[in-house]
């Protein structure tokens, strides 16, 4: 959906990296009036917030130079207990249920697309412009907006953004969607002198500094969630120990301390919060063809009336694949881990849950990731796995 100057200033959601700085970039050189704003949302947890991933300490003084090389305003919004609330306490809770949490879809959607929407609404502002490698389209037929894959196949991010509502993408726009890969963005942030263009990509969670990675964030945190229990294979018979679910996630298999009979590597197959058990097997068991997604949300297409045919992922780096995606049914499943019924009524109790079913298995179905379908390049439906 193309920006238009008449529109208004366009308020742009700058982390201090690389992809939001081109972004900012691309829209001053373009003549629009255009407002930097990052939000401070490091944590007291941080070993060093200097050195922590986007919106850090460090990352906002990027931004800062980054906007004073533009010759733009820069403010900086103050979200730490807005993103300990939404995204932190949300994280923690996900990993103690015996869940693999995605905190940047998190983020996405209560800080980036909520929160700042309200800030850009305060500064006057009539859009927000973000570095997420994704595209904006209108369709004629129906008038709706869809959210497209980016041109750049390596940095498609269309996947963290499938939530997004068509209130919410009307004032939204993505100049990096239009980009052919991330090596052109950077060559355009030299091109283009801005002071962040070799700073090398954030590849972790952005609240988790410590060396431990998010095992000792979660130990730090909340520590109670680490209780000893077994370690069982397919049949039940206790095969090990372990120091606490919330440290394991399905498909892992490094940190197992467990052997099988046939000296074949073992996987996690299921986390058993309510149990304190994980249960293990051999690669084979990874691989399901139905999953089963709560909290469904329908992109450009609404609700379709019955199954139709996608493609679809069950995690950010993995290549979509064929399957059928069928709404709104009561479906016979259980969630994996809480053992509590899936139900797919609009009564209330639940959101609505829709099914995937994929002509191939795919591997490490996992609870708490997103899943995402889409029809040629555009997203139509997404959630949360269970």
């Amino acid at each position: 959906m193309p920006l238009l100057k008449s529109d208004g200033p366009v308020l742009v959601a700058m982390s201090g990296g690389v992809d939001s700085s081109v972004a900012a970039a691309i829209l001053s050189r373009r003549g629009f009036d255009v407002v930097g704003v990052t939000m401070q949302i490091w944590q007291e947890s941080q070993t060093d917030p200097r050195h922590a991933g986007c919106c850090s300490l460090g990352a906002v003084e990027d931004a800062r130079r980054v906007s004073r090389a533009l010759g733009i305003p820069h403010y900086v919004v103050n979200f730490r207990e807005e993103f300990r609330e939404s995204v932190i306490e949300d994280f923690v809770h996900e990993y103690a249920s015996g869940r693999t949490p995605n905190p940047c879809v998190e983020c996405n959607r209560t800080v980036k697309f909520d929160l700042l929407l309200s800030k850009m609404r305060e500064l006057g502002c009539a859009r927000i412009a973000t570095g997420h490698y994704a595209r904006i389209r209108r369709d004629r037929a129906s008038g709706r907006l869809r959210l497209l894959r980016a041109r750049a196949r390596d940095k498609d991010q269309s996947y963290v953004l499938y939530m997004l509502t068509q209130e919410q993408l009307a004032v939204s726009a993505f100049p990096m969607g239009e980009l052919p890969s991330k090596a052109f963005a950077r060559s355009l942030a030299r091109k283009l002198g801005l002071p962040v263009a070799e700073k090398p990509e954030s590849q972790d969670i952005c609240f988790v500094a410590d060396a431990g990675g998010y095992r000792e964030f979660l130990r730090k945190t909340r520590p109670e969630v680490f209780r000893e229990g077994e370690v069982v294979d397919e049949a039940g018979v206790v095969v090990g120990k372990h120091s606490g679910v919330a440290g394991f996630t399905v498909g892992q298999r490094r940190g197992l301390r467990v052997s099988s009979a046939t000296g074949r590597p073992l996987y996690v197959l299921q986390v058993e919060p309510q149990t304190d058990r994980v249960v293990v097997g051999e690669e084979g068991g990874l691989f399901k063809k139905q999953v089963v997604f709560e909290d469904a949300h329908w992109g450009a297409i609404g609700p379709p009336d019955g199954p139709i045919r996608v493609e679809a992922k069950i995690r950010y780096n993995m290549a979509p694949q064929r399957a059928t995606l069928v709404p709104g049914t009561a479906f016979p499943f259980k969630d994996a881990q809480s053992g509590s019924s899936v139900s797919a009524n609009k009564d209330g109790s639940r959101k609505e849950s829709a099914l995937l079913e994929f002509d191939e298995p795919v591997r490490a179905v996992t609870p708490g990731q997103i899943a995402v379908a889409y029809r040629g390049q555009t997203v139509v439906a997404g959630g949360r796995i269970v």
